[in-house]
């Protein structure tokens, strides 16, 4: 851990209302409303080649959970993509992380913030894949968490808002802790949701089946791998999923910008095996993500 160099510590420019500011110096009050209230919401993007992948469908969806959060962005959605290229091609990073965040400022210090502006950073770093790469391939192992997706009468689930994240760190804190990479996380009814940052599939005799996103995120990458599978003609079923189903399951990996396909070996008691249709959707995202082949005819899995 010693040789991590500190978030504030980095070079290069970070993007933050509407100018590239030196990374070092763009900072804020301690008292910024996002800090203590969580009135902020973000992305996660990747970078490949120095392309960003769905860039257009990540920016709409950061207008839509700040407009969910009550937060006007002081940008187009145009503009916001536009600081995202930039960001990228004065970091000079071909393959990298892409995070736009927007929050309230320190105007106003209460639960009320009406006066509060509105505030855009987009930073861009390398991180490279969010498992360990050689234990990415055998399959990563889950726990189960204590914590429960919220009922959605409770909690503004389809932003992707800053505050629903609390639960996932304190997750993955304790999984990493018993020696897991990540925990699988229920709803508050007891169905299966999702792991900490990544949405979960399954493979059930040759068709794929992922819980139905009612009340957490419909990831960006869940659609693409979707996407994928259907043009590879294997059946897609979302659907409510109990826990009991995970022993008659045979594949299963998590999707997401900082996942990407992940395979999965374990969950809890039950085991996987990594096979045919999440290796072939695996190659067939890391295609997508370098050169779009929505227009190539992909074939079956048979």
């Amino acid at each position: 851990m010693a040789d991590i160099i500190p978030f504030d510590k980095r070079d290069g420019l970070i993007w933050i209302d509407g100018q590239l500011v030196p990374w070092r110096a763009a900072n804020i009050h301690v008292l910024t409303h996002g800090l203590h209230y969580a009135s902020s919401c973000f992305e996660g993007e990747r970078a490949y080649s120095g392309r960003i992948y769905k860039l257009e469908e990540h920016t709409q969806r950061l207008f839509e959970s700040a407009e969910i959060l009550g937060m006007k962005i002081p940008f187009s959605p145009q503009e916001i993509s536009d600081a995202c290229k930039l960001v990228v091609e004065r970091q000079g990073f071909a393959d990298a992380y892409v995070r736009p965040v927007v929050f309230r400022g320190s105007e106003q210090m209460s639960v009320a913030a009406p006066l509060s502006k509105t505030r855009v950073a987009i930073a861009v770093w390398q991180w490279p894949s969010y498992f360990d790469p050689v234990q990415k391939m055998k399959g990563i192992r889950l726990t189960i968490s204590d914590w429960k997706r919220p009922s959605p009468e409770t909690a503004p689930y389809k932003s992707k808002a800053a505050g629903l994240y609390m639960i996932c760190t304190l997750s993955k804190h304790k999984a990493e802790a018993e020696g897991f990479n990540d925990a699988l996380m229920y709803d508050y009814r007891g169905l299966v949701a999702e792991a900490t940052g990544a949405n979960v599939f399954f493979v059930d005799d040759g068709k794929l089946v992922t819980p139905t996103p009612d009340c957490f995120l419909d990831g960006i990458t869940r659609r693409s791998v979707m996407a994928l599978a259907r043009a590879r003609q294997i059946p897609v079923i979302e659907r409510h999923v109990r826990p009991e189903e995970l022993e008659k399951f045979s594949e299963c990996f998590l999707t997401g910008t900082a996942a990407e396909v992940t395979p999965v070996s374990q969950i809890g008691q039950y085991n996987f095996m990594p096979g045919r249709i999440t290796e072939t959707l695996m190659n067939d995202y890391l295609e997508d993500v370098h050169k779009e082949v929505s227009s190539v005819n992909l074939g079956a899995v048979g």
